[in-house]
């Protein structure tokens, strides 16, 4: 080593950078650390946390905007830029507002279940072969039925009279009716719509013929059908009207349903578990001469 030359643990370190343009990159002479030049420049990458939180908003709403999530974003203590959003739906291949889906039929009534009734017709032929319309609606969450009338001639004053009534009877309800599901049927007329629009509730059209979208609306017709009307011989409108209101009230309260844990719509007045003893004593009531047949604990 040449006289006067310092010692090699006192030079200066070298840093040799990955990047070809800065192969000579010296660290400070003295002190510090060396430069690291492997670090990616700009903006921190975006958590995967608040890429899902993103990317839920997006889907649980399909109308708002890169801004409008910004700013929901932000009342929840998240920072980023429109920017980050796109290309958050985008990696999640989302469009922007307008062009995503929005919530299926399914999760619509889920979602809004509480809130939301469907009405429909359905007809019944007398011994004299005359038709008679039935018009009923029914709660979606709970699938309680309410009967609004029958009549042989449903013209316009006669529906809007009957959406009065089951108007006046839901007013009664806890959670107000958000929507109201029918059909395109004539006989719904415009008055009809006037009787629930008054009180804050949007009248669902579905689509035409396709009976699926009211389908739990579809469902009590078919139950009402092959439980009960096809097994009888009706006779005129006074008749029917007995006969569905008889059905109605053990449908409400007595049969069970899957979709309410084979619990009635009404529920039903809690019973001790049978342990085995002392022997059980059940006693029958029938409805409608017999068709229907409602069991209970004796006391």
């Amino acid at each position: 080593m040449a006289a006067g030359e310092p010692d090699i643990a006192e030079r200066p370190l070298v840093v040799v950078s990955r990047h070809a343009g800065y192969a000579s990159a010296l660290a400070p002479a003295s002190g510090g650390e060396p430069l690291d030049y492997t670090r990616r420049a700009g903006r921190p990458p975006t958590s995967r946390e608040v890429r899902a939180l993103i990317v839920r908003l997006a889907r649980e709403n399909p109308r708002w905007g890169y801004l409008r999530i910004v700013g929901e974003l932000k009342g929840l203590g998240v920072n980023v830029s429109a920017t980050t959003v796109k290309k958050a739906l985008r990696e999640a291949q989302l469009g922007p507002a307008g062009k995503r889906k929005g919530p299926s039929w399914r999760e619509f009534l889920r979602a809004q279940a509480k809130s939301v009734i469907a009405v429909d017709f359905f007809t019944v032929d007398t011994v004299w072969l005359q038709r008679l319309y039935v018009l009923f609606s029914i709660e979606i969450a709970s699938r309680r039925v309410y009967l609004a009338g029958c009549t042989a001639y449903p013209d316009g004053d006669w529906v809007t009279q009957q959406a009065r009534h089951v108007a006046w009877t839901l007013s009664e309800r806890a959670d107000p009716v958000r929507f109201l599901i029918r059909n395109h049927d004539r006989k719904f007329t415009s008055s009809f719509d006037v009787v629930f629009g008054v009180q804050g509730t949007r009248i669902v059209r579905t689509p035409v013929q396709v009976p699926e979208e009211n389908g739990i609306a579809e469902r009590f017709v078919r139950t009402v059908r092959s439980e009960c009307l096809d097994w009888l011989l009706i006779v005129n409108a006074r008749h029917l009207m007995q006969t569905v209101t008889a059905f109605i009230d053990h449908y409400n309260g007595h049969r069970p349903h899957r979709s309410l844990g084979l619990e009635p719509p009404n529920g039903r007045t809690p019973t001790e578990t049978w342990a085995g003893t002392p022997p059980i004593t059940v006693k029958r009531r029938d409805r409608l001469g017999g068709l229907l047949h409602e069991y209970e604990r004796a006391a």
